[in-house]
C-alpha cells in the first residue's frame, strides 16, 4: 500500500495534469516489483505494527501432560518468560525532481527521464527493505550492522548474536548452551569443491538444526528445506544447486539414492559478497513458528509532492518506517570456512 499526501498545488493546472500520471506510475511499478518479491518476501515474517517498537517474548513452553490417577487434580504449569527484546522502528526517505522545463516539454505528459526517475524511485523503496534485511542476514555473526546510515541490530533475544557458538537455552534448573554457528572447510577436501564433502556438510548441519533445544531441553525437530547462498560464489552455488537438484547420487555412475533431492529451496543473496565460502540454512517452519526473522512496517511509503518557488520545480518526497530482527535463533544456522569464526563458531565435525 502506498500513501498520497494531498498536494497543496492541485489548483495549479499543470500540476494537476501531472500529479495523477505519476500516481498512476508509481502504483504500476509498485505492482511490478510486488509480484517479483524479494529477500524480505522470502525469509522473513511480515508484519504490520502501530507502535513505536515491537517487543519479542521468548517463553518456556509447556511440559508433557502428567498422569494423574482418578479422581486426581491436574498438575499445573505455567509459561515463564525466559527472554525479551525490543525492535524499535526506523525512518527512511528518498526524493526526486522533475524539473520545470521538463514539465514544459513534455506537454502536460511524462517524460522519458521522468519516468525513468520516477521508477527508479519505486524500486528504490524495495531495495532499501530486502537489501537491508539481505545484510541482516548475512552479516548476522556480528551484533549489529550499519546500514544507510542506520544502526540495525542482529542479536536475537538472548543478547547474542544471531549467528553464535553460546545460544543460551533453558529456564532455572534446565539450561545450557548451544551453538547455530559453524567452522570449517564445509564444501571442499584438499582445497578443491567437493561434492561429497557438501553432501556430507549438509547433511549434518541439517541435523545439528533438527536437534536444536527448546526451552525445556527438546529438540524442536524442525527440518531444514531452505539454504541461503552468497552471490559471489559462483562455483559453490552451481555445486550446491547440483546436490540439490540430481535424483541420483551426483558425479558417479552408480543409481544411490540422493538424501538431498527434492528436500531443498536454494536462495541466493546478490548482495551478500562472501570473502570465503559460507552457507545458511533454515527450517522455514520454524522461522513461522519461532518468529525467527521478523520484519515490521510501521509507516508503508508515504509519498507528498511540493513545489520549490526558487526553481519551479516539481518534487517528490517519499518516507516509511519499518523495522527488522531476529526473534529466535533456534530457525537457522550459519557455516563458514573463515578462520576468524574460530572465535564465535564451533568447529564443524569431519
Amino acid at each position: 500500500m502506498i500513501i498520497y499526501s494531498k498536494s497543496q498545488y492541485m489548483g495549479d493546472g499543470a500540476i494537476g495534469r501531472l500529479d495523477t500520471p505519476i500516481k498512476m506510475l508509481i502504483e504500476h511499478e509498485s505492482d511490478l516489483m510486488k509480484k517479483k518479491g524479494g529477500i524480505c518476501d522470502w525469509l522473513f515474517n511480515k508484519e504490520k505494527s502501530n507502535h513505536f517498537a515491537e517487543t519479542v517474548i521468548v517463553q518456556k513452553g509447556f511440559n508433557c501432560f502428567d498422569y494423574v490417577p482418578e479422581g486426581g487434580a491436574a498438575v499445573n504449569d505455567c509459561v515463564a518468560e525466559t527472554f525479551t527484546m525490543s525492535i524499535e522502528h526506523l525512518q527512511f526517505m528518498k526524493e526526486f525532481t522533475i524539473t520545470a522545463e521538463m514539465m514544459e516539454d513534455a506537454n502536460f505528459g511524462i517524460a522519458a527521464e521522468a519516468k525513468r526517475r520516477i521508477q527508479n524511485f519505486v524500486r528504490s523503496y524495495y531495495q532499501t527493505i530486502n537489501k537491508a534485511c539481505a545484510s541482516a542476514i548475512s552479516c548476522a555473526n556480528s551484533a549489529f550492522i550499519n546500514f544507510a546510515g542506520a544502526r540495525i541490530s542482529t542479536t536475537s533475544p538472548d543478547g547474542m548474536p544471531l549467528f553464535h557458538r553460546n545460544h543460551y537455552w533453558g529456564y532455572e534448573e534446565a539450561s545450557g548452551n548451544q551453538s547455530n554457528y559453524f567452522y570449517g572447510d564445509f564444501a571442499r577436501a584438499n582445497g578443491s569443491y567437493s561434492i561429497e564433502k557438501a553432501e556430507n556438510s549438509l547433511y549434518s548441519l541439517a541435523a545439528a538444526l533438527r536437534n536444536m533445544k527448546d526451552e525445556n531441553g527438546d529438540p524442536t525437530g524442525y527440518v531444514a528445506d531452505t539454504i541461503i547462498l552468497p552471490g559471489n560464489q559462483p562455483k559453490l552455488e552451481k555445486m550446491i544447486k547440483q546436490i540439490c537438484g540430481s535424483e541420483n547420487a551426483v558425479g558417479t555412475a552408480n543409481n544411490d539414492v540422493n538424501i538431498h533431492y527434492g528436500n531443498w529451496n536454494i536462495i541466493v543473496i546478490p548482495t551478500w559478497n562472501a570473502d570465503c565460502d559460507e552457507m545458511i540454512i533454515m527450517s522455514s517452519e520454524a522461522n513461522k513458528a519461532l518468529g525467527g526473522n521478523l520484519f515490521f512496517e510501521r509507516v508503508p511509503l508515504t509519498v507528498s509532492s511540493w513545489i520549490d518557488h526558487h526553481t519551479g520545480n516539481y518534487n517528490w518526497t517519499g518516507r516509511c518506517r519499518f523495522s527488522l530482527g531476529f526473534g529466535s535463533y533456534k530457525h537457522i544456522l550459519k557455516v563458514t570456512a573463515d578462520e576468524e569464526a574460530l572465535e564465535t563458531a564451533t568447529a564443524l565435525a569431519d
